[in-house]
């Protein structure tokens, strides 16, 4: 089986951390690459700027993406994802500390595949991770294009 790539788009060093560990923690083998802002998400899914010698098609598995983020948030980079044919079908989980209704409701209007609030308690995050490596990392298979 093909391992890809996992994107977390992050901007907080310890979330980061947090993450990392949970992956770990959870046996998810996938490599974990970060990008600290939208903007940067953007460059690194359709390959431009920094990572213009990454190869496009090369999507990762999964899209993790905290909402609040620099330079373009969440809305903004699930709205750009979505509304390109190549990364259109991508799944995009929002992993955010937000439970208001509105960040809920506004994520799936544009397209998120799954909505995720960052549990606090560390074992709850890895359990949260672990399901979610196991369902859309192994259980869940993707469209062939």
């Amino acid at each position: 089986m093909l391992h890809r790539d996992i994107l977390l788009v992050e901007d907080n060093p310890d979330d980061v951390e947090l993450t990392r560990l949970a992956f770990e923690e959870a046996s998810v083998s996938n490599r974990l690459v970060v990008v600290g802002d939208g903007a940067e998400a953007l460059d690194y899914l359709f390959a431009r700027g920094r990572h213009a010698e990454r190869n496009p098609a090369e999507l990762p598995s999964i899209v993790m993406l905290d909402l609040n983020l620099p330079k373009l948030d969440g809305r903004e980079v699930l709205q750009a994802i979505r509304a390109e044919p190549a990364t259109r079908e991508l799944p995009v989980i929002v992993l955010t500390t937000s439970a208001e209704p509105f960040d809920v409701e506004t994520s799936y209007a544009l397209g998120v595949n799954s909505y995720i609030q960052k549990p606090v308690d560390f074992e709850q995050f890895v359990a949260a991770v672990r399901q979610v490596g196991l369902y859309w990392l192994v259980l869940n298979h993707p469209r062939v294009a």
